[in-house]
């Protein structure tokens, strides 16, 4: 893709935790209502290719957003430019209600009207959490919880949403779930880069998608090519 159609775009990408290089020279790019994958396995640098996008390490190389260079950007002007991340692990606000976690993601904006249609979006999207608005979310499900984050992230009104392991954790039958929530996010007009060790579920709705090995892009190609690589098929999809 050429990097001027590119919403984002990640150019020679490197992270080190001290003596440790995490991610090494990784390049790609994502377009506009593209839904990306990175699939991996655990420490090939998923994860790290995201924090270092939403700006929570330091990294070298270069990450712009809608033409704009990334690098010493706060991660709160991030959220504001339009990239909300769903974390490993969900990291939702156990002693706050849902109501209050959705709120939080609301900080920067001014919209009112569009904040309460937003409200109402998440809630047809996740009708469970409307069903516990005032419950705190230290008491909901796991799945209630992924679902909250990803809310959350929706709450920020963001244009792009970094989703690390948003399966990870939960029975088949919510997995599935949480899989067709993100393909409809996406239909409704979001860009998703999806971090998943389900490469099965994350290559069916992808567009692209990218494989890493040792902090490095070793393949590359649409979500179908993907499936069919024997390459992938061996590592990542049993066979």
């Amino acid at each position: 893709m050429n990097k001027k159609e590119a919403l984002l775009s990640v150019s020679n990408l490197n992270v080190a935790y001290g003596n440790i290089n995490a991610v090494h020279g990784v390049s790609f790019a994502v377009a506009a209502g593209e839904i990306v994958a990175l699939i991996g396995a655990n420490g090939a640098g998923k994860s790290s290719i995201l924090r270092s996008i939403s700006g929570i390490i330091p990294y070298n190389g270069s990450i712009c957003y809608k033409g704009k260079e990334l690098k010493q950007t706060a991660p709160d002007f991030i959220v504001a430019l339009g990239i909300a991340q769903v974390p490993e692990g969900r990291g939702i606000f156990g002693n706050l209600t849902v109501m209050e976690n959705l709120k939080l993601a609301t900080w920067h904006r001014q919209d009112k009207e569009n904040i309460a249609r937003d409200f109402d979006r998440v809630f047809i999207l996740f009708p469970r959490l409307a069903e516990r608005k005032r419950q705190l979310g230290g008491m909901l499900s796991g799945g209630e919880q992924q679902m909250l984050a990803v809310g959350r992230a929706l709450m920020s009104d963001a244009d792009t949403l970094l989703m690390d392991e948003p399966s990870m954790g939960l029975s088949p039958v919510l997995v599935r779930e949480i899989f067709r929530i993100i393909a409809e996010i996406n239909k409704a007009g979001k860009t998703i880069l999806l971090v998943e060790q389900n490469a099965n579920m994350s290559l069916h709705i992808a567009h692209r998608g990218y494989v890493l090995e040792t902090g490095k892009i070793v393949l590359s190609g649409t979500g179908k090519e993907l499936m069919g690589n024997p390459r992938v098929k061996d590592a990542y999809l049993g066979g």
